[in-house]
Formats: C-alpha cells, structure tokens, sequence
C-alpha cells in the first residue's frame, strides 16, 4: 500500500494505492470527501482522500509514511463516509538490500539480464536487470512491489521480454541519491550489507 500526498501539484488530496490497475479502466465511487477506485473487474486498486489536513498532519511530500494512529483515523473516515472496506497496516519495507545469487544472459536481448535475488525473509525473486553492471555475488538495492520511486514511478510485478520480473534493482541515479554517478549502473552496496534490511537515504 503506498500513501502519496503532494498539495503544491496535487491538491490537498492523501493518495492511497492498494493495487497495480494492469491497464483496465477504472472507476469511482464517490461519497463526500472518499473516492474508492476500483477496476472494471470490481478489484479495488486505491482510494483518493480530499482535503486531508483537516483530519490529520501530513508529514513530507511524494510517497509518506503514516502511523497506526493515522491509519485508524483514515479507516473510521472511510466507514462515516458509508464504505465498508478496511485499510490493513503495511509495515514492510519496500526498499530492501538484495543479494544477487544467479545472473544470467536474456535469450532475447543483449543487454538485459535475469537474476535471481534473494531479499528479506528468506525470499528469492526474479528480476530482469538492464544494468551493465550486474553480476552475481553483488549486494543490492531492491525495489519490491509496492513502492514508489522517487520520481513517482509504481513498482508492480510485470513482465520484460517475455520474462517475469519481480521489483527492481536500482541505480543510485534512480534512487536519487545525492552525488550519483551519470553513467549507467546499478548500485553496489558493500558486501557487509546485511540482506532483507531497509534501504533508506
């Protein structure tokens, strides 16, 4: 679930995006100030709560963090709104350190290359990298499902060249990290980088 909140651009105006739309048409349902969004399917992919700071404080601008308290608020405005529907907490992180265990030559390009990564929890994902740096044995940074990269771009399962990817690996570019290199690459994070731990800046 990513919480997006930007008043200068936006509006005063709490984003929240549940679910990847996969390019169906979308809907809405509007009661007072809660729009539920869903898609032509009837799954619900976001809500867009107006004028936010009159219920709460909202700290930073792009992709937010909310607290339980907050998130309490939001699901009891959402049932007063007539909505039956529940916000669960997302205490994941969705920037993590990655260890690349295989890395291996797409069969249909020449220049990107299938990985597989291992993050938190044990898990091991799959991700197609175009990087020309990317090899095994590196340790990485991993954009899971469900995040928002600092330019704005969702995160979601998907495909490239026929191939299943699952999140993405990030450059320091991309992460927009002060001091990044201009020329092509991911990051390469030291080797003492503790895998399935949070990235932050």
């Amino acid at each position: 679930m990513i919480f997006a909140y930007n008043k200068e651009h936006v509006g005063d105006t709490l984003l929240i995006i549940v679910a990847d739309d996969q390019g169906m048409k979308q809907g809405v349902e509007r009661k007072g100030d809660v729009a539920k969004i869903t898609t032509e399917d009837g799954r619900i992919v976001g809500w867009n709560l107006f004028s936010i700071s009159e219920k709460m404080v909202i700290e930073g601008n792009g992709q937010v963090t909310l607290s339980n308290d907050q998130l309490q608020t939001i699901n009891d405005w959402i049932h007063e709104a007539g909505f039956a529907d529940t916000l669960l907490a997302d205490d994941e992180p969705k920037f993590v350190v990655g260890y690349v265990q295989t890395c291996e030559p797409h069969p249909d390009s020449d220049h990107l290359s299938i990985t597989e990564v291992a993050i938190d929890q044990g898990k091991v994902v799959q991700i197609v990298c175009g990087a020309p740096n990317i090899r095994k044995g590196l340790k990485v940074v991993v954009a899971k499902p469900g995040a928002m990269m600092p330019d704005g771009l969702l995160i979601w399962p998907g495909e490239l060249r026929g191939v299943a990817s699952t999140g993405m690996i990030c450059s320091a570019k991309e992460l927009q990290l002060p001091n990044a290199p201009k020329k092509r690459g991911i990051l390469e994070l030291p080797q003492d980088a503790i895998v399935g731990s949070a990235f932050t800046k």
